[in-house]
């Protein structure tokens, strides 16, 4: 059984509800004044640990801003006054949609939230969990078939993606080769407030925004359309961490599938989930211990050490000798440090511990991995990566955006919706499985 709330899991519930804009909810004020994709759907698993209506009008109001191509965009700016303290906005994206909406997407966490909600309520209630998910499934189950036929057009198994804010890992040193194939020239100029809120130590470097919004205009100027953002891309990556989060999407979804009767769901998603599982597999690396994401324009390895390369452990059922490298690399990775596992290697050159994805540990990474350690039956780890992330944020940090390894201080934004929502379901959840 959960312990019994304490201040702490009242000031997540606290975040939450303050970060609450009519049914969405928003990263942190200011910084991230609107509805984030994946933020969101960590948000609606957090909600779930206390209110289940609520959890789904988190995903229901990420939905309003679904595509009729079926992706679901990585923002949606429902409410525009706050546009002022965030670039870019709707004007740079340029899209044409009823909701404006970003033109790229985020990994599909979704599905996953979907299946925690809708189990909290069938709790209670069944046939009204039921009535409640169908239309949520089927809005999941077309972004699935999305990213299949926009970002894995030649059925490998592997999906890609067309921009580095696409992973959620922004300026992960896993894009730093493809990412400097991209151009800095961009038509209008660069406007960064991002600054204005949180050090500029903590954030990307202005040369990484010129590159990301000069891969923006690229794909407004090809008219947002899949086939031609394909072929025109600089940057494009068949990434391990967003295709395993997508094979366990394709679990959930395929649970729902058998669940409401869909047999031809189902076995569509078998076929992809098994195509995938292959791809993935194929992608582990012994010499490194970890998997590795592939450069589909120079055809290289991404070999960067970061924590994508644990991500697949949430969704493969592994061989025992490959899940003990992969635990004792992640030991090793986490020995000495604060708040869980850092998002790349300690002591290399590409380790940053206050610089965003450059470094510091981030609570809902640390949450994929403990429901991936559970599955592979690695529960000790597990329960130190649960213990680490709870006792950042209870001794040091707070709900913080992330935090430094070295020092545990939280950085980056404050009051961050998607740290509280880790802690709810960390702190509620002994076995670390979300439900």
């Amino acid at each position: 059984m959960p312990p019994p709330d304490n201040k702490f899991v009242a000031k997540a519930k606290a975040i939450l509800e303050a970060n609450d804009r009519n049914g969405y909810t928003v990263p942190t004020h200011r910084l991230y004044p609107f509805q984030w994709n994946w933020d969101s759907a960590f948000v609606a698993m957090g909600f779930a640990q206390f209110d289940v209506d609520r959890a789904f009008r988190e995903l229901e109001r990420l939905v309003e801003g679904q595509w009729a191509d079926g992706m679901i965009p990585h923002i949606v700016f429902h409410d525009l006054s706050g546009a002022d303290s965030y670039y870019p906005g709707p004007a740079v994206w340029g899209t044409s949609h009823t909701v404006a909406t970003s033109g790229i997407t985020q990994p599909p966490v979704f599905a996953i939230a979907l299946r925690a909600v809708h189990d909290a309520a069938a709790a209670v209630d069944p046939a009204a969990a039921n009535a409640r998910t169908l239309p949520l499934y089927e809005a999941a189950l077309k972004w699935q078939r999305w990213w299949y036929a926009a970002r894995d057009p030649e059925n490998t198994g592997l999906v890609a993606l067309l921009h580095p804010w696409e992973s959620g890992s922004d300026n992960s040193p896993a894009w730093d080769i493809a990412l400097a194939r991209v151009p800095t020239t961009t038509i209008k100029p660069v406007v960064r407030k991002d600054t204005n809120h949180v050090a500029a130590a903590m954030r990307p470097h202005d040369q990484d925004y010129a590159r990301f919004i000069h891969l923006v205009e690229t794909y407004a100027d090809a008219g947002w359309d899949p086939a031609q953002q394909w072929a025109t891309a600089p940057f494009k990556i068949a990434e391990i961490q967003t295709t395993a989060i997508l094979l366990k999407a394709g679990e959930d979804l395929a649970r729902f599938a058998a669940d409401f009767g869909r047999a031809s769901d189902a076995a569509d998603l078998a076929a992809l989930n098994a195509r995938t599982r292959a791809a993935l597999l194929a992608q582990w690396r012994p010499a490194l211990n970890r998997f590795v994401s592939r450069d589909l324009v120079s055809g290289a390895d991404v070999d960067a050490s970061t924590h994508a390369g644990f991500v697949p452990v949430l969704a493969l059922d592994l061989d025992a000798p490959v899940a003990r490298a992969m635990v004792a690399e992640m030991a090793r990775w986490s020995a000495g440090k604060l708040g869980g596992l850092p998002t790349t290697e300690p002591g290399t050159p590409i380790w940053e511990p206050k610089r965003y994805w450059r470094g510091p540990v981030w609570a809902v990474i640390n949450w994929l991995l403990i429901n991936g350690l559970h599955r592979n039956a690695h529960p000790a780890f597990a329960d130190q990566l649960r213990e680490a992330t709870l006792a950042v944020i209870e001794t040091t940090a707070g709900f913080a955006e992330y935090f430094d390894p070295d020092t545990g201080e939280g950085c980056g934004g404050g009051d961050f919706s998607w740290t509280a929502a880790a802690y709810l379901c960390l702190r509620g959840v002994d076995r670390g499985d979300g439900s």
